[in-house]
This record gives structure tokens, sequence and C-alpha cells, in this order.
């Protein structure tokens, strides 16, 4: 099957972007000391990558005995170099789809723009387009590493266009294959054939692109044939990731620790990963510390759509940052962090306040967010040489600019990424040591003729989204039976007038 950019050219063009060792002069290094269990700030500090590894971190007045041959030197003064941001929630197949949902609810997506009412909507082609640009839109935001719940598994062609999308971006994509009945010609069963062929057929392999499966009816009442069948697909082909969405309480799809415990795979070496995970019980957190398996906190998804996450703060060992829905709102990580600690701040905050009292301490620190967005999805991957800067991990690099006005007089390094930058101030990005992101720019020749070639899917996606004649449920709510109730809606403008106004669509 032939898709817009073939594989071979673009590996070829990934080893010409790829030096193989790069020496990074004089920078501020966010690393990682694995016997601390802890960041390190080095200052004025170099950094050696080789291949696709980093093979030494020098502090101020040290470096390398012996460089290999061919090294390039680049100077990184003002710098600061971390680790590449980790996104534990993506489904990057909705690209195309940008501004469309601006104001939906979680009872508008789904039935409006999620994996069901998209199904027969998309071709292959607009799924590689849409695949492909969302990676490049993480990697120019310093997002290095993405499990994508792929539900855009409506049919063989489908499936594998955003499979090789990922691997022709050379972003570290976990591709989760969704098994999902969206279709009565292309359920389950052909679902997990599928995956099996994929699998034995391997066309990720030596490439950054792992597979795992996505599977959202873990909860009674399921189907325990199709249940098993996926836990036995994961197992035969030791899959890298399993994910699932977890929306409790209300919304009633479970999905919890609890269910997966049930079933015997949470306690595997197998990493899960429970996104959203609203409504978390603390049996289920102490599950998931038991078992040391993790949850995606996907903060501005969990706000937009009003699914929210009432107890996830008590549950930050076990936890990781995601993205969900980019077309909805920004795609990278930084943000999230940010937005995650502050609200967390506000949370605890009040907590004191509401008892008359006045915190004395800020409950969340600006380490606590920079962990959250790099180390803690390498952990929820059970990869310890991912979201680090170490001896040995890969090579997944950001440097900052420290001079931008945003950044211009910084003093603690973790402090002015997580607090003061923007995806703006992102120099360089590198993944497997191989640039992706250099002097501001993505590194792919071909990019202008993908984009191209997006805007012209993304334009007919949105006419046929937008004049889809979706009737929005008022009664109750299909997963859970309760009803659907009206919130109070927020207004700017005075009166008895509707100030809630439109969104602004040309198709």
């Amino acid at each position: 099957m032939m898709w817009p950019l073939q594989l071979p050219a673009l590996l070829a063009l990934g080893k010409l972007a790829a030096a193989a060792s790069t020496l990074f002069l004089s920078g501020t290094i966010i690393a990682f000391d694995h016997d601390a269990d802890g960041l390190e700030v080095i200052r004025d500090g170099s950094l050696l990558v080789t291949d696709d590894r980093i093979t030494g971190v020098y502090s101020k007045g040290s470096s390398p005995d012996k460089l290999p041959s061919g090294t390039e030197t680049v100077d990184v003064s003002g710098k600061i170099i971390t680790p590449g941001f980790i996104d534990t929630h993506r489904h990057l197949w909705q690209t195309g789809l940008k501004t469309l949902g601006s104001n939906t609810s979680l009872v508008e997506y789904l039935h409006h723009y999620g994996s069901y009412p998209a199904t027969g909507l998309l071709t292959a082609e607009d799924v590689y387009l849409g695949q492909l640009t969302g990676i490049y839109e993480s990697l120019a935001g310093g997002v290095t590493t993405i499990l994508d719940h792929a539900h855009h598994t409506w049919s063989r062609d489908t499936a594998e266009a955003g499979l090789q999308a990922a691997v022709d971006s050379g972003a570290r994509i976990f591709w989760a294959y969704a098994i999902q009945n969206t279709s009565a010609s292309f359920g389950s069963t052909e679902q997990l054939q599928h995956i099996r062929d994929i699998a034995l057929n391997g066309s990720f392999r030596g490439t950054p692109t792992e597979l795992g499966i996505a599977y959202d009816s873990w909860s009674p009442p399921n189907d325990p044939g199709e249940v098993n069948a996926v836990i036995s697909t994961a197992k035969e082909f030791n899959v890298s990731v399993i994910t699932t969405h977890s929306l409790a309480g209300p919304w009633g799809a479970v999905n919890s620790p609890e269910d997966l415990h049930a079933l015997q795979i949470l306690n595997t070496s197998t990493p899960i990963v429970i996104s959203h995970a609203s409504f978390l019980s603390a049996t289920g957190a102490q599950l998931l510390r038991a078992t040391n398996q993790f949850i995606s906190i996907t903060p501005e998804s969990e706000a937009h759509y009003g699914h929210t996450h009432p107890y996830n703060h008590l549950i930050q060992d076990q936890a990781a940052l995601g993205i969900d829905t980019h077309f909805t709102y920004s795609g990278d990580i930084l943000f999230q962090a940010r937005f995650w600690l502050q609200k967390t701040r506000l949370l605890l905050s009040e907590e004191i306040l509401n008892r008359w009292q006045v915190p004395r301490l800020n409950p969340m620190s600006v380490v606590q967010a920079f962990l959250l967005a790099t180390r803690n999805g390498g952990l929820a991957l059970r990869r310890n040489d991912l979201g680090v800067i170490a001896v040995g991990a890969k090579a997944d690099l950001v440097v900052w600019d420290g001079t931008s006005p945003a950044m211009l007089g910084w003093n603690d390094p973790v402090a002015a990424v997580i607090l003061h930058a923007s995806v703006g101030d992102i120099e360089h990005v590198l993944v497997d040591g191989a640039w992706k992101k250099r002097d501001g720019k993505i590194v792919e020749p071909k990019y202008p003729e993908i984009q191209h070639k997006f805007l012209k899917s993304a334009k007919r996606l949105q006419k046929v989204f937008t004049e889809l004649d979706i009737e929005i449920p008022s009664g109750p709510w299909s997963y859970s039976g309760l009803p659907i109730a009206e919130p109070l809606q927020a207004d700017v403008l005075r009166g008895d007038g509707d100030g809630y106004g439109n969104k602004f669509l040309q198709v």
C-alpha cells in the first residue's frame, strides 16, 4: 500500500538528519540522578549523544576523553537542555478537525467527533495526514514520546495508515491499536486478527514506534469472550502497553483498576495506562500503587469536557500527563503541566481557606510538575530510559532558548521551563539522537508538501463534520443511566441576551 511519503525515503532522510555523535557544549542541563531519584541541575555542562543514546553528561570543566569520529559540536551557552516531554494519552488522527469542537461537552464529543461517529468518514489518506501532522505539532512543542490511543481502526486501511504515519514521523510513538466495534464488517474479531498480522509483519521494528492495545470494555456488563481474546493477544505478542479510558462516578464508563485487577492483568509486567481515571476510588489508588501501574491525567481535557479529576492530585506518584483530543485545544505537554500545577495549588489552598485558615506553604512545586511531564511518563511505560537525562538514557532531548523575552533573566531552570517558557522558546528537539526540530524549524524537507496535502484533507473533513446531522441526546446518559442536565451557563454580557456567542467556522 502506498502512502504520501514512502518509508524507505523517510528513513533515509532520518539518517541524514542524525549525526552519529553530537556534543552539546556549555548549557544548563536538567539531568536525573537515579541514585538520589531526583533532578540534578548541571550548569555550564556538556552532553554527549552517540547514536540513539546519551553517552556522557559532564559538569563544568569536564569533557569526554575522546570524541567519536565525526562528532558535531553544538554550542548551547545560555540555553537549557531537558528531556523530551512524554504524552501518555492522545488521539492523533483527529488533527484535521481542529477548532470544530471548541465548545463541546463530552456528550457532544462522543456523538459528533469521536471514533464511532467518525466511522467511514475518513479515508486512509485523511488518517495518515492527520496523524503525521499531529505528530509534527507534538515534536515542535517538545513532545518526543506519545501514547496514541489509536481509535482510527475502522478498517485495515485506516489502521495501517495511522501506524505508517507514526513510523514515518520518527517520533517515539506507542501506537495502541483500539479494539472497538464501530463497524459491523470490521469489529473486534477482525481487529484482533489484524493486530496479529501487524505484529507478525513487524514493519515498525527498528523504529521508535512500538505496538500496544487500547480497549474500553473491561467493565461488566462486557463480552467475556472478547475480553479474553484481547488479553490473550496482548500476552501472545508481548505488547508494549495496554491503555483504556476510565470515567467512573456519574459517567459510568468505569474501566477501573478494580475491574482490571479482577481480570488478573493489572499485576503483570505489561504497563497499563488508565487515562483520566475520573472518580478514581481509594481502593483503585491502592491497587495502582501495589501493582505499579499509572493513570494519565489530561488536565485541559478534563476541564474542557467536564469529566473532571476530583481525586487525581492524591495519586500523582502513579500519574503522568496526557493531552487527549488536541483538535479542541493546545497540543503541548508544557501547558498541561502548568495548568495541572496551578489547578492543584488552587484546590489544596482552598481546602485550608475553606476552614478559615491561611496556607503556610505552596502545596505543589515546579519540580513535581516537571517530573509529571517527563520522568513519570517513562515510568508509566515501564521505560527507565525515557523522560530523563542520564547516561544510557534515550537521546530524546529539548533545547530551550534561555535568552528569549519570556525566559530572559532566569535562575532556576526548572521554574523557567514550567512557569515562564512557551513552545515558541524551543529551539531544538531530538528523538533517538536524530534532529526533529532545529533552529526553531521542523527538520523534514517534505514538511511543506505534507502541510499542503493536510490542509486539503482538513478542509474536506471540516465540511463533512460540520454538515453532520446528529442529534445530541437530552435523556438518560447511555453509560450510567443518569440524567443529562444543563449546567449554569457563564456569560460576559449584561441583561437577558445570549452572550454565549457563535463558532466562527467557514466551510
